[in-house]
């Protein structure tokens, strides 16, 4: 029998085990985006679709996960999302057409989205306050570690096996993580008061979420003054006011909104929102630009390996910034973080035509020290600013507007480069055309490739603005801890 002090480590481990492999299936598909796209024969906006249908249902459908958990056990929930994100991970690597990945990948996205809250809220009712912020250092280092390590990992077994087994290989550890969280977690949920899952607020917000995002990724593609973009725009800003308005006044609500009242909580998940959209999306395009012909034409593996400087700061500076902001707080060290990161996407909007690794290396080592500094602070901040009753809610807050977030940065990052792309390209051929010039194959993949680095580099400086704003709203926001209980237990 394991004692309870080595059970909370045990159950730290098999909750990191799960969440490795559900943050990792954010990245580990963007090396293997130009190879599926080679295979499948797709455009961009459906490479950009297998990325966003994964992360959208993930952000739609974590507020009901983190309701099921709190309501039935969050152990059960766990285990339920971890099934489903295993066999659609099965479904994916069978995938031989656009449509399936893109479907299969959704139903990823819900599998993830039902046993993710349950990770937080599972370590927040198992540690007490003392020892919370380095248990959730560990979640956030993890988070962020599967986060940068899926890139190499995406280019390994693309390169190696095939863009199938970036897929087939959560089969066999979603097997072993179910199997080891029922052995070692403790069932919890909360008792407070009545519980059941909120339809229609998942109907809304979710039908919300979708049509922003469906809109934002076909923007360029229907144009953005068309009467289908501007519908859509349109209904999704009803869709989610209806939301809100049923939070409002439902007697079970999905969302607490009494949760709002508080500073701390609203600054930090306006921080994790503006994380998220800043940074997902550079994995995405920061891939695309490592591997492209004319730039650094990277293999996928060695492509991964570059972002393993990453991984590796985030590993050894997240859990020192989660004892960090137990000891001093959250504000400043995710203020700092922040600006760092701005800093680092500022550098990565400057890489062109004869960019070296090592302009992209001090991009990434300044973007993971930002990183691992800020995001385990937010974190604990929006926790400590809760009850236990209320983590499994809270977490799937949180995760949710991360996720939103991740998922609106690839959009907007997404339509920032190919409008700017476009228009730069299209200024190319109208000057060749005043100059009666006939330009060469060479000469036009010369323009593609100067295009597209014109988008990227919009694009990215769009995300340097958007870290900047959330140092601002940190700043701004995030006050010392206060936990809500500290007369919990400290077994």
């Amino acid at each position: 029998m394991l004692s309870v002090e080595n059970r909370k480590w045990w159950t730290l481990g098999a909750v990191a085990f799960g969440l490795f492999m559900i943050m990792l299936d954010n990245t580990v598909v963007t090396v293997a985006l130009p190879t599926i796209e080679r295979s499948l024969d797709l455009k961009l906006s459906q490479l950009e679709w297998i990325v966003t249908a994964y992360t959208l249902t993930f952000a739609a459908f974590m507020l009901t996960g983190g309701k099921l958990a709190d309501l039935f056990g969050r152990r059960l929930m766990f285990n339920v999302g971890l099934a489903i994100f295993t066999v659609a991970s099965l479904l994916c690597g069978l995938a031989q057409s656009p449509d399936f990945l893109i479907g299969a990948r959704a139903v990823q996205g819900i599998g993830a989205a039902i046993m993710n809250p349950a990770t937080l809220s599972i370590i927040t009712a198992t540690f007490p306050p003392r020892q919370r912020g380095l248990a959730i250092g560990v979640w956030a280092g993890v988070s962020a570690m599967a986060l940068a390590i899926g890139p190499l990992i995406g280019g390994l077994l693309t390169e190696q096996l095939s863009w199938h087994w970036i897929f087939f290989v959560n089969v066999p550890v979603g097997v072993v993580a179910i199997v080891v969280s029922q052995l070692v977690i403790t069932e919890s949920r909360d008792t407070s008061h009545e519980q059941r899952p909120d339809l229609p607020g998942l109907f809304s917000s979710g039908i919300g979420l979708f049509a922003l995002t469906y809109a934002l990724i076909e923007g360029n593609s229907y144009g953005w003054t068309s009467g289908r973009i501007i519908g859509l725009f349109v209904f999704s800003a009803v869709a989610l006011l209806v939301f809100v308005a049923l939070e409002l006044h439902q007697r079970l609500p999905m969302i607490d909104l009494s949760l709002f009242r508080k500073r701390t909580f609203v600054g930090a998940n306006i921080v994790i929102l503006f994380v998220g959209l800043a940074m997902f999306g550079v994995f995405v395009y920061v891939s695309l630009f490592v591997q492209r012909e004319g730039l650094l034409a990277y293999s996928p593996t060695r492509a991964g390996a570059a972002f393993l400087p990453m991984t590796i700061i985030v590993v050894l500076v997240a859990p020192i910034a989660g004892r960090a902001s137990d000891r001093i707080g959250s504000r400043w060290l995710m203020s700092g973080g922040l600006a760092l990161t701005s800093v680092s996407l500022y550098l990565f909007s400057r890489l062109g035509v004869g960019a070296t690794y090592r302009d992209l290396l001090l991009a990434m080592v300044l973007g993971a020290i930002g990183m691992a500094i800020s995001m385990t602070p937010t974190v604990a901040a929006a926790m400590a600013a809760v009850s236990v009753e209320k983590a499994g809610v809270s977490s799937a807050v949180l995760n949710t507007f991360r996720q939103v977030g991740g998922t609106l940065g690839i959009a907007l990052m997404g339509a920032i480069l190919i409008h700017s792309a476009n228009a730069y390209a299209d200024s190319q051929r109208a000057l060749a055309k005043a100059a009666g010039i006939h330009p060469t194959a060479a000469q036009i993949a010369q323009v593609r490739t100067l295009a597209f680095v014109h988008g990227y580099s919009d694009a990215l400086r769009f995300a340097a603005f958007v870290a900047l704003g959330a140092a601002i709203v940190a700043a701004l926001l995030i006050r010392r801890h206060e936990h809500l209980d500290e007369a919990d237990h400290d077994a």
